[in-house]
């Protein structure tokens, strides 16, 4: 926590990873560095946050200490991938649905809903349950797949059947023939959490196929045909589970990492904001009351960004606070009122920073992005630096 000195300034830092260049470790130490070579006699204090997508164990594991168990598993097309498990004090496991579900596993070409599957995420699951946790917190965000979850429950003990009593292939697309479910869930009494960055419901123009299916490859016709898919997945899983709510399809966080989120409801489960999960486990309220200036930050800053991430939560807490906060990104494009509205004092991007799209801003924000930050970092002092 701050010092108890006199302080010059005090400047949190609290962003989200860069997806695909930096963690947001690493990001909150570039930005310190750059404002250090400004006012080296300001205080700076690093948070670096998640919201449920990549990142979201190596925070919590920062935060909360525990025990980090390797877990051998699977990416999205069935290939071997490593995973791990965070196990703490309490009985409680964290893990995340990007090491075995991540859009980051698969080359573009790869991309393909219709296919990939959330299986590996399953293991995980089966680990925690395993390995004694009572409660198993996912974190959901930054998946290539959209079933539904209906690949995570087969390692649990349910397989999706079609109406002649096989086994589905794996992927959204099967799940237009799903009839029926095969066996029990085995979780052994624990309590499922679906760590959301995003309050989208399963099914609709809002929903997950519609809103993240054409990020993942999904083209017009593929988004109406998983649409129509996870109507019918979520129809058996109300029919088949005694758990599941009723409205399934409509629920808040329900379309989370191509509808994880649904899945975990279905199980009993529950949805929380990952961001306000992880901002408990840092302690991040008593910080922002302390601070004269909050710094945050993503890889892009778009309408998303609003819609439960971390930039939102942050900014929101600041604005609460009457405290400034600046979002730094490798892409803004969300609009300065709609910006303004969620507590977003201003917003710079790495791609303007190195002289935008048109000279090459893109290419030095990717692959120069620890650079950017740092100088953007020295920007910053020099504008709020007492």
């Amino acid at each position: 926590m701050w010092p108890a000195t006199l302080l010059r300034m005090r400047v949190l830092l609290c962003p989200d990873k860069f997806a695909g260049t930096l963690p947001a470790p690493d990001v909150a130490a570039a930005v310190a560095d750059g404002w250090r070579d400004v006012a080296p006699g300001d205080d700076l204090l690093a948070r670096p946050l998640a919201d449920g997508g990549p990142g979201f164990v190596d925070v919590l594991a920062g935060a909360l200490g525990g025990r980090r168990v390797p877990v051998p598993t699977v990416d999205p097309l069935g290939r071997p991938a490593a995973g791990e498990i965070l196990l703490t004090d309490d009985g409680t496991a964290y893990l995340e649905s990007a090491q075995a579900c991540g859009l980051h596993l698969l080359t573009a070409a790869e991309r393909d809903p219709k296919a990939t599957t959330s299986y590996g995420l399953g293991l995980l699951v089966a680990a925690a349950v395993e390995a004694g946790a009572r409660t198993v917190v996912v974190g959901l965000g930054g998946s290539a797949t959209n079933d539904g979850g209906a690949g995570m429950l087969v390692p649990l003990g349910v397989t999706p059947l079609d109406g002649a009593g096989r086994a589905l292939p794996y992927g959204g697309a099967a799940l237009a023939e799903v009839a029926a479910l095969d066996g029990e869930p085995r979780l052994r009494g624990a309590t499922l959490v679906a760590a959301t960055d995003v309050d989208n419901p399963l099914l609709g123009l809002h929903g997950a196929s519609s809103v993240f299916g054409p990020q993942k490859g999904a083209d017009r016709a593929d988004v109406l045909l998983l649409d129509a898919a996870l109507t019918r997945w979520a129809e058996v899983l109300t029919e088949r589970l005694p758990g599941c709510p009723s409205g399934l399809g409509a629920l808040p966080g329900g379309g989370a990492a191509g509808g994880l989120g649904a899945a975990v409801l279905a199980l009993g489960g529950r949805c929380e904001s990952g961001i306000g999960l992880v901002t408990r486990a840092v302690k991040l309220e008593a910080a922002l009351d302390a601070a004269d200036l909050v710094i945050t930050g993503e890889g892009s800053f778009d309408h998303q960004s609003l819609r439960g991430k971390v930039v939102a939560g942050v900014a929101g807490a600041a604005r609460d606070r009457g405290v400034p906060c600046v979002v730094l990104a490798g892409r803004v494009s969300t609009g300065r009122r709609e910006a303004a509205a969620a507590g977003v004092t201003e917003a710079y991007s790495l791609v303007e920073h190195f002289g935008g799209e048109e000279h090459g801003g893109v290419d030095a924000a990717m692959t120069r992005p620890a650079e950017g930050l740092r100088a953007l970092g020295a920007r910053l002092a020099r504008q709020w630096s007492r």
